[in-house]
């Protein structure tokens, strides 16, 4: 199997999610209700919430990697590229002694 990458994730989905004019806004609402879940998943691993469901931190992220990289599929956005670039910046802002980029250099 060939390792995943964001660039991958991103051409998979944007066959699995044809482009219209309402699909950005579907996907951000999925995406809001997925955050609410890892919220929730978060507050039953710190035991201030009795778990009702099947609640998996794991799987909740997934849902929320997976609508955030639909989004920037359907926007137009390179994923890898941006993430790069606002570390870059970042990484000036707080001082950091290496970027992602020169990370990924190594």
């Amino acid at each position: 199997m060939n390792p995943l990458t964001i660039e991958k994730l991103q051409q998979y989905l944007k066959e699995r999610y044809p482009f219209d004019s309402k699909a950005s806004q579907s996907l951000f609402m999925k995406l809001v209700e997925e955050v609410g879940e890892v919220a929730e998943a978060i507050n039953v691993m710190d035991g201030r919430k009795l778990d009702s469901k099947d609640t998996s931190l794991e799987k909740e992220l997934v849902d929320v990697i997976h609508y955030t990289v639909a989004i920037a599929c359907l926007n137009g956005i390179d994923l890898t590229k941006a993430i790069i670039e606002k570390d870059k910046v970042a990484s000036i802002k707080y001082n950091h002694s290496v970027n992602l980029e020169d990370f990924l250099k190594k």
